[in-house]
């Protein structure tokens, strides 16, 4: 008689969203009242308790996260011919905002430890043309940002954060999101609140934004309805994803505890690994929220990062590659007008492994189980 076949353990994704709030409660709420689009009392709500969350006065929601750093760019008046600094590593929605205006990406090389844009580089890539710097938080680790707000103020540009990933982190005990002119934010999917899509602008300056919301709104006039002074775009977060995302806010500090939990197990466990990875680091400034948990490949293993990606798929855990960095990517290709070997680097080497807050230890023993296993 043959023994039965053992079932094979279920599938780790990388990333998952957690609906543990009101979500259900809020969302019916809106069937049941039939405010479903971009009107209703959830967009309102949503939008003050977020900018209350960042501690700045203004929040302005929108579709996603791409609209919003666009949005943020339109209203700050970039256009053709401009220049705006962006990281190399990171998603490319990054650069792409930038291109929607007709701006010109200029790309910056990153701290191989953090990720994040080396402020160090900012100064040798301004020009006359350059008219914003974009810091991303990559990973959710703030970027160093007192130097780049003082290089930003003494040469009169503008600072848009992209904080897609950072939601609740904290620079100097600062929240993300109220550190430069303006700050967009991202609630996809796998992010550490969600609304679905859908993201938010956040800004002290209460002129910028009454051009958020202009353009926002394809450009309609708030006091004269159907006129339109301006081309605008229809960017409008609907009252759904509002209620999703107020749900989600309401329980925000538990979700960024289950992460805070997740990244102590993975610091705890990965340690009998030795020198085969390298674990994030986290500088003294930073509140780090782990969007994603990431790790660094040795460069003496005998198999490359994306190998050992495939010998975990077939283990069932999911995993990520780090960004690809944009002047490799065929849009972007060429832009690399200074050496960026810290991106290349990290690009090559760098995974995320699965983190969400939904991860048990159990999960997570798997995990470095697993690793303990491919990492030869």
């Amino acid at each position: 008689m043959n023994n039965p076949t053992s079932p094979k353990p279920p599938r780790i994704s990388v990333a998952a969203p957690v609906l543990d709030g009101n979500e259900r409660k809020y969302v019916l709420e809106c069937i049941d009242t039939t405010w479903i689009s971009s009107l209703g009392r959830f967009i309102g709500e949503f939008e003050a308790a977020f900018a209350a969350y960042c501690g700045v006065k203004h929040a302005v929601a929108v579709n996603n996260g791409t609209t919003a750093l666009h949005l943020a760019l339109v209203a700050l008046g970039i256009g053709p011919g401009d220049e705006v600094i962006v990281p190399s590593l990171t998603y490319i929605a990054s650069a792409n905002a930038v291109t929607y205006c007709g701006a010109t990406p200029v790309l910056i090389d990153n701290d191989p430890r953090t990720f994040n844009l080396d402020p160090a580089k900012l100064e040798a890539l301004i020009t006359s043309r350059t008219k914003a710097i974009m810091p991303v938080h990559v990973y959710g680790q703030p970027v160093d940002m007192d130097p780049v707000m003082e290089i930003a103020r003494r040469h009169g540009i503008k600072v848009v954060e992209d904080a897609a990933e950072a939601v609740g982190a904290k620079y100097k005990g600062r929240m993300t999101g109220s550190l430069g002119d303006c700050a967009t934010f991202s609630f996809f999917g796998n992010k550490i609140i969600t609304t679905g899509e859908g993201g938010m602008v956040t800004t002290d300056d209460g002129e910028l934004a009454e051009r958020l919301r202009l353009y926002r709104g394809q450009g309609m006039d708030p006091a004269r309805r159907y006129w339109f002074p301006v081309v605008g775009y229809n960017y409008r977060m609907t009252n759904i994803q509002a209620a999703i995302g107020l749900a989600q806010l309401e329980r925000v500090e538990h979700h960024l505890a289950a992460r805070r939990g997740v990244a102590d197990l993975y610091n705890a466990k990965l340690a009998r690994l030795g020198n085969r990875l390298t674990i994030p680091h986290v500088e003294d400034f930073a509140e780090h929220v782990f969007w994603m948990y990431t790790v660094r490949l040795s460069d003496k293993l005998s198999k490359s990062r994306d190998q050992v990606m495939k010998d975990l798929d077939a283990l069932g855990i999911e995993t990520r590659p780090v960004f690809y960095p944009m002047h490799v990517l065929p849009p972007y290709e060429g832009l690399d007008s200074v050496p960026l070997p810290m991106a290349d680097e990290c690009a090559a080497d760098g995974m995320n492994l699965p983190t969400h807050a939904g991860l048990t230890e159990a999960d997570i023993d798997r995990i470095v189980d697993a690793l303990d296993q491919v990492l030869v």
